[in-house]
């Protein structure tokens, strides 16, 4: 039986993969970055309201945002075209390997499905050999 994301899975899919620290970036943001330490680069981080991102029905700012990192930007293109998905892009991020979406609409997502998808940000960003090492022994579990 599937279960829905919730906001709560976040950290709990970020934390259980390999060399993940919870710090900041883009000044003070929340963000989940790859690896520990001072080269750790952001893969999930939480949006600031900014009004480059609005609701289209009320005019307000989203105060709810996540940014997921993609891997490419045909992988931006097939999550945000993908219908049964809340995901979404803004203007401001044209050109840029991410996602958007509001924290509260993640029950819309299945958990494997947003498992796969940050960590799928989390490979993006990691070191080449520690994402290479992680899918080698994801494998070998069976």
């Amino acid at each position: 039986m599937t279960r829905m994301a919730t906001p709560d899975d976040i950290a709990l899919i970020c934390n259980a993969l390999p060399q993940v620290e919870f710090g900041t970036s883009w000044g003070d943001r929340p963000t989940f970055k790859v690896p520990r330490g001072e080269k750790g680069k952001g893969f999930l981080l939480y949006r600031m309201p900014h009004k480059t991102a609005v609701d289209p029905e009320t005019g307000e700012m989203y105060d709810d945002l996540l940014v997921i990192h993609t891997q490419t930007l045909e992988d931006k293109e097939a999550l945000i075209a993908d219908e049964r998905l809340p995901f979404f892009t803004i203007e401001h991020f044209n050109g840029f390997r991410a996602v958007l979406v509001q924290e509260s609409r993640l029950g819309e997502i299945d958990l494997d499905e947003l498992t796969e998808i940050i960590t799928d940000a989390w490979a993006a960003k990691a070191p080449k050999r520690l994402a290479k090492e992680f899918f080698a022994e994801r494998s070998t579990d069976g």
